[in-house]
């Protein structure tokens, strides 16, 4: 194996790592990269450190400024609506193919998947957040489109980071046992083929998502630092 190689390797695990920390939450947005200390930790030296930056800066997950500091890509509105819009294109035109491919193994992911589904609240926090993350990929997964797979799980792991400000909204149970409710009701869709049935039941899903009342809840605050007064009589 020759040392190219040995870096990309190398490089490829560090990728991996970084991402699945900033995902969780660990390597909080905004919060600067410390790279020898980083590359220390993983038992690495810090070219494949960098190569890995350079890669996550490449998809957005970090941002490098001119002096080489590194930090962990911001979370806004703006980008929390890009994300909600993305995914309101593509999922549910990969949920009306799963349900004309689907297999026999693949409905019965869905059901287990759907057996552990509990509602994203803060009482239930990551798990819930992991359970509903693998129902939604089960059913996209079943398109066979991969395409349409990757930039999911892309997005899916960067709309995760907003889901977990969901988390510390006030509590509502109404809205979430719906959301509950329309998993079971999509998988009834696309288990018995009707896809476009099940595509606009998923265009509705997202629309009343929490992602969706993040995103709003983000546009509110934001309006509101901007302008201070905004909602005084006068």
């Amino acid at each position: 194996m020759t040392s190219a190689n040995v870096f990309s390797s190398k490089g490829g695990l560090a990728y991996t790592e970084l991402r699945c920390r900033i995902t969780s939450g660990e390597l909080a947005p905004g919060s600067r990269l410390s790279q020898y200390e980083l590359a220390e930790e993983m038992g690495m030296s810090i070219t494949p450190l960098r190569e890995a930056i350079r890669r996550l800066a490449s998809e957005d997950w970090v941002v490098m400024d001119t002096h080489r500091d590194v930090r962990v890509a911001p979370m806004s509105a703006s980008e929390a609506r890009e994300l909600l819009e993305a995914r309101f294109s593509l999922e549910p035109s990969a949920t009306e193919l799963a349900a004309l491919r689907r297999t026999e193994r693949e409905i019965a992911a869905m059901r287990a998947a759907a057996d552990a589904l509990l509602p994203v609240t803060r009482t239930w926090g990551e798990e819930a957040i992991a359970a509903h993350r693998a129902f939604h990929r089960a059913i996209y997964a079943a398109s066979h489109n991969n395409v349409m797979i990757r930039l999911l799980d892309d997005l899916w792991d960067k709309a995760d980071r907003y889901r977990r400000i969901g988390l510390e909204l006030p509590a509502g149970a109404e809205p979430r046992t719906i959301d509950l409710n329309q998993h079971h009701e999509i998988l009834e869709l696309v288990v018995i083929g009707d896809g476009a049935a099940a595509a606009g039941l998923v265009r509705s899903h997202i629309l009343n998502s929490l992602g969706a009342m993040v995103t709003d809840t983000l546009e509110g605050r934001e309006h509101t630092a901007y302008h201070p007064f905004a909602g005084q009589s006068a």
